[in-house]
């Protein structure tokens, strides 16, 4: 497998101004090609890798028609970034436990399970691998984590409010002192991301924000 040809590159080429991928949602048919296509996409991806990536195997997997999927999506990389939309979209919404620690162990728990599962977690691989070669997909992947982040980042708004972190804590520092650990375990150090290391990852970031290690802006210069 590979990536597209010639043709395929033509192809891309003739629709360059069409809309970015993801940025129209569709309905009826469409939303269901769109469905079938981005579940074959992400099925290869965590099979064979960004490398691998050939829009001609998707729209087969997906039993779409190649001019469709090179139409709508363009390349592997416009795939991706359609992808991450959908994955965005369909994640679980924050929790609200009443607490920051028990809504950052929610969020760390979410984290590991994605990472841990047999699909996801080759899933992610392949995208951040594509990310660091491919300047359309590190920005859709940043897209992704924005969108994760703003969904979360209430739960330490409202730990603000509760007086459990000071003011000017910086929500997305604190979730991202959350997934960071558990990310390198993945990706780096091969440790397992197992319920200690989502505990302890959990822990570690609501212990640093009580302590006004995640303060910002002109609050850090009044402490």
């Amino acid at each position: 497998m590979g990536h597209t040809g010639a043709a395929e590159d033509t192809a891309a080429s003739d629709h360059a101004s069409d809309p970015t991928p993801g940025s129209i949602r569709p309905g009826g048919r469409t939303a269901r090609v769109r469905e079938a296509v981005l579940r074959a996409a992400g099925d290869l991806l965590a099979e064979y890798g960004f490398a691998a990536l050939d829009l001609a195997e998707v729209a087969a997997r997906a039993e779409v028609g190649k001019t469709t999927v090179y139409r709508r999506w363009r390349n592997p990389a416009g795939l991706v970034a359609d992808l991450l939309v959908d994955m965005a979209e369909t994640s679980l919404p924050h929790s609200d436990t009443g607490s920051l620690r028990g809504d950052l162990l929610a969020n760390a728990r979410l984290v590991g399970k994605t990472l841990t599962d047999a699909r996801q977690g080759r899933l992610f691989r392949a995208i951040i691998a594509a990310a660091t070669s491919d300047d359309t997909a590190a920005a859709a992947l940043r897209a992704f984590y924005d969108t994760r982040l703003a969904e979360w980042s209430p739960c330490v708004e409202a730990a603000v409010a509760r007086g459990e972190v000071p003011p000017g804590t910086d929500p997305r520092a604190v979730l991202s002192a959350v997934s960071a650990p558990l990310y390198y375990r993945l990706l780096a150090s091969g440790d397992p991301v197992d319920e200690a290391a989502v505990s302890t990852a959990a822990t570690a970031a609501a212990l640093a924000a009580e302590q006004g290690v995640f303060i910002s802006g002109p609050a850090r210069s009044t402490r």
